[in-house]
């Protein structure tokens, strides 16, 4: 991950405030600010405070109570004033009863629900967050592991949008120091697993380019279109190409791709269902 230390920096949703405290003090930006979605008790009760006093200590705003969906939680926070914005590890707080669980899940599945959340970050990320002056960039950082693969991030999250997929980082959790990626809703430190950083803008891939090209140690790998003819392969699975007409039909007919399938199918839906509630309001 390629931090600027020109840049205006606001991270979201960061559990413990340790990825926070870790880029502030490795990585200089010349502006951060934190949030996080718990309540200053619940941040204490869990984790401690001990980063969200480090931050204090070297005069870093922090937003607590910050809901990246909704504007009437970000407080202070000064809009269009970044240059950058990073997700790291997004996931749905676990649903407090079956209850709930049943009322959040009664028309879309918990995956929908996941890319509705960060699909929702992005839009807002290039409509209130970054400066239109500044290099406009959101990163989502996530695992390399179900349920995370099964969300499509690169492709799903912004169509219908101006946004564009540039590409992606490998995450380099040793490039951040005391780093700790928390369970949702515990205070365990979950044991490292790959990650990757996805990085999204509203320039076209080749400005996008210039921005890292030569500056950052990190290999990118560029979202270039493919080769590949799409026949040859399935988009629902981001999988081919397939050999042969019969490899495919195999294919299509397993466990896998019938999930996949399902999930870009109620997506569809969702986004549809979005646009139709846009044209009500």
């Amino acid at each position: 991950m390629y931090i600027d230390p020109k840049w205006r920096v606001l991270t979201v949703g960061d559990g413990d405030l340790s990825f926070s405290a870790s880029l502030l003090k490795n990585h200089q930006p010349q502006q951060l600010t934190a949030t996080i979605y718990d309540s200053m008790a619940c941040l204490q009760e869990k984790y401690g405070d001990d980063y969200y006093q480090q931050l204090q200590q070297d005069n870093c705003q922090v937003i607590t109570d910050f809901d990246v969906t909704d504007k009437k939680t970000w407080g202070k926070l000064v809009k269009k004033s970044f240059d950058l914005v990073i997700f790291q590890f997004p996931l749905l707080p676990a649903f407090s009863s079956e209850k709930a669980f049943k009322t959040y899940c009664e028309t879309y599945s918990v995956n929908t629900l996941n890319r509705a959340l960060l699909r929702k970050y992005l839009l807002n990320c290039f409509q209130y967050f970054l400066d239109d002056n500044g290099v406009k960039l959101a990163f989502i950082t996530s695992k390399n592991v179900k349920p995370y693969l099964q969300w499509n991030i690169e492709k799903s999250l912004i169509r219908n949008t101006d946004i564009n997929y540039i590409g992606r980082f490998y995450f380099d959790i040793s490039k951040f120091p005391d780093y700790k990626v928390r369970n949702v809703n515990r205070d365990k430190h979950v044991k490292s697993t790959q990650g990757t950083t996805y990085i999204y803008s509203l320039e076209s891939l080749e400005n996008c380019k210039t921005i890292f090209d030569d500056k950052s140690d990190d290999y990118i790998t560029y979202n270039r279109q493919s080769r590949v003819p799409e026949h040859k392969t399935c988009q629902a699975c981001r999988t081919g190409a397939f050999a042969t007409e019969r490899d495919k039909l195999m294919h299509l007919a397993t466990k896998k791709h019938q999930q996949m399938f399902a999930y870009e199918e109620q997506w569809s839906d969702f986004l549809q269902q979005e646009s139709a509630n846009k044209h009500i309001t």
